[in-house]
């Protein structure tokens, strides 16, 4: 009973019967029927000519209700064959539909009405015969059983059919949500990693434009000079953006243009930020740098490299502070600190430190943003087996 419970329904797998299907299963009946009638057919009173008749035609018409109501019908059906030779047709074809459904229940109280009804037709029927009682049972018997392991066969077949169509289609439909799951990741991938490199780089042009903008005191050599870095920085950003689709893209999952930054990296981007006119200063106490994990490094890189943007384009002119501490054991803290109140004319959309910490959490770590009376402090902590 446990394993009904587990199996579906047996609507389920039972397929739709063609046209062809009704007509080959009308014939085995007819066939069916034949056998059973004709050997008795001569020796029939014609009253019960009459009912014989009338029961098969009877059992014909339910038969084909067989589905809506299987037991029902199997049981009516062959208590009909137990006074009808023409009922004996639909009788069997109703009860190897019950054994289709694998249903234990079902099969025994169908099984047995027509086990007492081929058997009540065996020894009322009018005729003569010298068959002993003992083989009327054992020919009953094999052959109830032969239809009713013939109809399991049946359904036990169709069952896998459809287990196997089911989990194919399943499997599909698996692959399908992985395939866009996958997709969604990547673009989410790409998102962050664009973000975290190009706006380092944007806001140092959006920087020289604005001075450009609002500076008409510069002179000629001034103004060449702030049109060259305005066309370095954005050939830079067109180069990182490259190293950043590449890398993303890559079939193996190694960088395929340009290595990723890591901790050792630190150093260009404070340099890199202090020719651009951001005053930084590093307070670097992390015991043994060169053994921080690259996936470490990766993610404190840009954690600072964020930090850095967020100064340029909210306080430009201010100083800003970069604290790093840590160890094995304690895992790596980096702290920035820079003043509010100078203003910016560059949009921001707030989204860079929320994929900061989106990162740092992957990586087991977390951060953080605050303000702190008239600072801006963001900090961060990673574990060092990240």
């Amino acid at each position: 009973m446990r394993e009904d419970c587990e199996r579906p329904a047996a609507e389920a797998y039972q397929p739709r019967v063609s046209t062809w299907g009704h007509g080959w299963r009308l014939v085995a009946m007819l066939l069916i029927s034949c056998a059973g009638w004709l050997p008795i057919v001569d020796d029939q009173a014609e009253w019960l000519w009459v009912v014989d008749v009338s029961l098969g035609v009877l059992s014909y018409v339910l038969v084909f209700f067989r589905r809506r109501w299987p037991v029902t019908i199997a049981v009516i059906t062959n208590l009909c064959a137990a006074v009808s030779g023409t009922s004996s047709g639909p009788a069997v074809l109703a009860l190897a539909s019950v054994a289709t459904r694998r249903r234990w229940r079902e099969i025994a109280l169908s099984g047995s009405a027509a086990f007492v009804g081929a058997m009540f037709f065996a020894v009322s029927q009018p005729g003569e015969t010298d068959d002993p009682w003992w083989l009327d049972l054992s020919v009953t018997v094999i052959a109830t059983a032969a239809i009713l392991g013939w109809g399991m066969y049946i359904g036990s077949r169709r069952e896998l059919i459809w287990t196997l169509k089911n989990r194919a289609e399943r499997a599909e439909s698996e692959q399908e949500q992985r395939v866009a799951q996958a997709r969604a990741n990547e673009r989410a991938r790409i998102a962050r990693e664009m973000h975290d490199v190009l706006a380092h780089r944007i806001s140092q042009v959006s920087m020289h434009a604005g001075a450009l903008a609002f500076r008409e005191d510069l002179t000629p050599e001034q103004v060449h000079a702030s049109a060259s870095v305005i066309r370095e920085k954005a050939h830079e950003a067109l180069t990182d953006l490259r190293g950043v689709l590449g890398v993303l893209r890559g079939p193996d999952g190694e960088p395929a243009l340009a290595p990723q930054p890591t901790y050792a990296d630190l150093g260009l981007l404070i340099a890199e930020a202090r020719q651009g006119g951001l005053s930084v200063t590093v307070d670097d106490r992390v015991a043994a740098p060169d053994q921080v994990p690259e996936a470490v490094g990766r993610t404190v890189y840009r954690i600072v490299q964020e930090g850095i943007t967020n100064a340029r384009k909210h306080a430009p002119g201010s100083l800003l502070t970069v604290e790093l501490t840590g160890s094995p054991d304690a895992g790596l803290d980096v702290v920035m600190r820079n003043p509010l109140g100078f203003g910016s004319a560059t949009p921001g959309s707030g989204l860079g430190l929320v994929g900061l910490a989106e990162r740092a959490e992957l990586r087991g770590g977390r951060l953080e943003a605050r303000r702190e009376g008239a600072t801006f402090v963001v900090h961060g902590w990673i574990p060092w087996a990240a």
